[in-house]
């Protein structure tokens, strides 16, 4: 549109709102003294007919003309403005507000009539009938099924997240052909795998070290004490035979072996017993001329370059190996000794600029384990265990027969989580048959074949809930007891029911209350139960961004492997102890302790912590101001911020989105960039920067209630640490204030605040598991039930069970609604 008729057209916009308003000062008064559904609409005639009438309808929302007051006739509507008024943002902060009592007022009668008008005219929503596995989902029913561990990263592709920020919601799981094709090559895969078939030839699996992972403390606790780096690999050996581990060193970018100057010992174990130990490094012919640098631009002697390039060539060694999961360990014996006086040969500057130092510490870049070779058979493996319940008379093809009905009858009532037609039993008895053969493909053969095809079966990687026979559309209905068993497991163990749980269901307790609670807790005491940790929490609290995040190492160089997983792991442990201890919901704002190992531990300054082990240390004065909770902890203060710098808007975003459940609109296309200096080309802080970000009105409507709640977490940089100066050694300004002129300082300041408004936060919460479990995002007529578990869980002081129990008490988890 050309410039002038753009400016008419603000301008006749303008005019008419003028006139809009003029006429609306007309209407009486909004006043306390009327009812409930009066006050509502004088509010609305009053204070936002002006925006929201037949003319304009911003955001296609009209006031004009009918009885808002009348809620059930409006849909979603009334939700939507009981959202809009309980956080104050309607109407615009350019346009006069009604005080704050009506507020309050408001929003308390709409709260109350939307609540009782759901529990009068309940609706449970309706899920997809068919509900795809997603990835988690199938690593961890396979494990549950068959008793083997698979890299399922490797087997299938990531899922799609949606708006809600989960990867388990029934509408992004979609199925393509190009899936189907990786289903199929997965099961065939697992099948083998689990009973042990031999492959054709040795097969090599390669386990990378990550070049940024410090490999100067024990790396695990499958490695033994008083080693240093190396790699624990869990390895699947498919069957008994002969398998070859060869090492190789890390290297600096000409190729030349670090810390070649002294002598290292390696330890390899088998299950923890030593197998194998090797002495590299610190045998150098001295007589030999070395280069004047390790930088590449210059040569030593043949004999001397032939070490530095190829002295890991020899560590490699075979060994014997039963079938199954087993943990191969490779480590250097730790010295506690530094060499002193160690001399290097003189440098030019180019090459004190990019040597490395030869006596430092080697390090594994890989391991790679081949094999087998001579094999002898599949073992007794723990996934054959599970499979093989029975033992058939070998050449008795009527007892082979039997017992393959029996395997494959246990396997798929789990696999499929219902009891077994004839069909389906004679279906995977063709499919033994076919594997079998004549006989010389044997027993194990026909197995295998059948379970490959339980595996790419529909039972099998879907959830399917149909509406029951003759339904009258539209209406609601219980689900079975096995639909109820399946979204149960799924939502507390992402994984299949166990037979416990299925026998229950079968008996037909789950649709009793009690007995649906029973299960609930035992199944949260369950190990399995960390799903939640991985899965909810890895998602709701950005654990799982961790491994794509790379901090400026120009910036940062303090960032490396070791810190992005102590991250990691103290956050999960930290929600894993809220879970098993059954703590308040809200003590994830701080509990008053965290979880460290001697890397997070400098880190954070935490003194008096050695080792790599986590453990549970009490946060007191200083510490735990700004550790307590995870607010204070470095994968989400890392996570929302960028490679370079923070981020006072993405953390703020996040604590508006995840905290108070009130996300931002996304901003206009058109955003301008953050200045990069202040106002007159000099250096400036993050927030005289963002100020002047603000001065453009269209962005200071979203930064307002956001900016604040970031920059309350400045004292934290990008990567985690506590400071006191930011960009250019300017001092951080910590202190925030809300758009209701409650003022705040720091993390502390801003945990008071959230915990103030403990209503809005657990109610978040409860939604994020609402969504989870149910598989769906919520909608309008979902946020009463959401309410109402959340008031119910006060009474239990917020616990985490008493909002899980109540989700699965609650009717959109127990119940649905019929497709009109």
């Amino acid at each position: 549109m050309p410039q002038i008729l753009l400016k008419s057209a603000k301008s006749k916009l303008g005019k008419y709102r003028a006139s809009l308003f003029a006429l609306i000062l007309m209407f009486p008064c909004v006043s306390l003294a009327q009812s409930g559904a009066e006050l509502l609409n004088a509010t609305l005639n009053q204070y936002c007919l002006a925006c929201h009438n037949d003319a304009l309808s911003n955001a296609d929302i009209s006031f004009q003309n009918i009885d808002i007051s009348e809620l059930s006739a409006h849909g979603g509507l009334p939700e939507r403005l009981l959202s809009q008024l309980r956080n104050r943002r309607m109407p615009p902060m350019e346009m006069p507000k009604p005080p704050e009592e009506v507020y309050v007022e408001l929003v308390n009668w709409l709260e109350t009539e939307i609540d009782t008008l759901a529990a009068a005219n309940p609706n449970p929503g309706r899920t997809d009938t068919f509900h795809r596995m997603n990835r988690a989902e199938y690593a961890n029913a396979i494990r549950d099924l068959l008793n083997i561990e698979v890299d399922v990263e490797e087997l299938l592709p990531a899922d799609d997240i949606d708006a809600y920020g989960f990867d388990n919601m029934a509408d992004v799981l979609t199925v393509s052909p190009a899936l189907m094709e990786r289903y199929l090559s997965a099961a065939r895969k697992i099948s083998r795998l689990s009973l042990g078939e031999t492959p054709a030839g040795p097969v090599s699996t390669r386990y990378e070290v990550p070049i940024l992972l410090n490999q100067d403390d024990r790396m695990s606790d499958d490695l033994p004490f008083g080693s240093r780096g190396g790699v624990a690999m869990n390895h699947y050996f498919p069957v008994a035979g002969q398998y070859d581990l060869a090492l190789r060193l890390h290297r600096n970018y000409v190729n030349y072996i670090r810390g070649m100057g002294s002598s290292h010992e390696i330890q390899v174990r088998f299950d923890g017993r030593l197998i194998e130990t090797f002495q590299i490094g610190g045998e150098e012919p001295d007589v030999l001329q070395a280069p004047a640098s390790y930088g590449g631009n210059q040569f030593g002697d043949r004999e001397w370059e032939e070490y530095m390039l190829f002295a890991d060539s020899n560590l490699r060694l075979r060994f014997d190996a039963e079938a199954g999961p087993h943990v191969v360990g490779v480590s250097f014996v730790r010295k506690f000794a530094e060499p002193e006086g160690v001399l290097q040969p003189p440098q030019s500057v180019f090459a004190a600029a990019v040597n490395e130092m030869r006596d430092g510490n080697v390090a594994i870049e890989e391991a790679q384990i081949t094999g087998p070779f001579e094999p002898v058979g599949p073992g007794d493996t723990p996934s054959r265990q599970a499979i093989f319940i029975c033992a058939p008379e070998q050449g008795n093809q009527r007892a082979e027969e039997v017992c393959a009905t029996e395997i494959l009858s246990n396997l798929a009532n789990q696999a499929y989580r219902r009891p077994l037609t004839q069909e389906d039993v004679d279906t995977l008895m063709d499919f033994y048959r076919v594997g079998r053969g004549d006989g010389q493909e044997g027993f194990d053969a026909g197995i295998q074949l059948a379970i490959e095809r339980i595996l790419i079966s529909p039972d099998f990687l879907f959830r399917v809930e149909e509406d029951p026979l003759n339904v009258t559309p539209g209406t609601d209905f219980e689900l079975s007891d096995l639909e109820l068993a399946s979204r149960l497991s799924f939502f507390l163990w992402s994984s299949i029911p166990d037979a416990e749980l299925l026998a229950v269901a079968e008996s037909g307790g789950l649709q009793n209350p009690q007995e649906l609670e029973e299960q609930t807790l035992r199944m949260l005491k369950d190990p399995r139960s960390n799903a939640l940790v991985k899965n909810f929490a890895g998602q709701w609290l950005f654990l799982r961004n961790l491994r794509s995040l790379v901090p400026d190492a120009v910036e940062f160089p303090e960032f490396d492997e070791n810190l992005r997983e102590a991250f990691r792991q103290e956050s999960e442990l930290y929600f894993e102890s809220l879970l098993r201890e059954d703590r308040s919901v809200l003590d994830l704002l701080g509990a008053g302790y965290t979880y460290v190992n001697e890397r997070l531990a400098r880190h954070y300054g935490i003194d008096g912590i050695y080792g790599s082990h986590f453990r549970r240390v009490e946060l007191e004065g200083e510490l735990a101001e700004q550790r307590g909770g995870i607010l204070g902890q470095g994968s989400l203060l890392t996570a929302t911020s960028y490679a370079n710098r923070t981020s006072p808007v993405l953390r703020g975003k996040w604590v508006l989105t995840n905290i108070l459940g009130t996300p931002p609109p996304p901003p206009p296309a058109d955003v301008p960039d953050l200045p990069e200096t202040g106002e007159d080309g000099q250096p400036a802080t993050i927030r005289d920067r963002m100020i002047q970000h603000r001065a453009n009105p269209n962005c200071a409507v979203c930064h307002l209630p956001m900016d604040p709640l970031g920059l309350a977490l400045e004292n934290y940089d990008a990567i985690g640490r506590w400071r006191f100066s930011g960009e250019a050694g300017l001092d951080i300004d910590a202190s925030g204030q809300l758009p209701n002129g409650q003022a705040f300082y720091g993390l502390n300041g801003l945990r008071e605040i959230l915990l103030d408004r403990s209503s809005e936060f657990t109610g978040t919460v409860t939604e994020k598991l609402f969504a989870y479990a149910i598989g769906r995002p919520p909608e309008y007529f979902d946020k009463p039930t959401i309410r109402e578990i959340a008031r119910s869980a006060e009474l239990d002081n917020y616990s985490w069970s008493s909002i899980i129990t109540g989700i699965v008490k609650s009717a959109p988890f127990r119940t649905r609604r019929s497709e009109l």
